[in-house]
């Protein structure tokens, strides 16, 4: 199945929420745009979760690093049970390979927190 990546962010009218493209296996291919610093401090308990910038500049807080700034083209795997959170000054567009199972602000629950059917539309 073909996938054009710019339709699809066009697509995409809200930050913080991501949608789910396709299936690979047992995970999801996801993309999403970020701006702002909404997201709360969360982990996966059970699950990996990868990041790859598209577009713009990311700011990566991981627990037990210095924060980072991930930029076009950058990938980083946050491994399972380690806090993180993401924010951006600007739009940054992003694709995210993450098992079916994971929840979007793992058991943290905020006002932007998405359910998986949020992400299939």
């Amino acid at each position: 199945m073909k996938i054009n990546l710019k339709e699809n962010f066009d697509n995409i009218k809200n930050y913080f929420s991501p949608k789910v493209l396709g299936e690979v296996n047992d995970v999801y291919v996801k993309i999403a745009k970020i701006k702002g610093d909404e997201l709360p401090w969360h982990d996966h308990k059970n699950e990996d979760e990868m990041f790859l910038i598209i577009e713009g500049s990311l700011l990566m807080e991981v627990e037990g690093t210095e924060p980072f700034v991930m930029n076009e083209g950058d990938l980083f795997i946050v491994k399972k049970g380690l806090q993180h959170r993401v924010s951006s000054a600007n739009e940054c567009k992003i694709m995210l390979i993450e098992n079916k199972s994971t929840a979007h602000t793992g058991d943290i629950k905020s006002d932007i927190t998405k359910d998986i059917t949020d992400q299939l539309q």
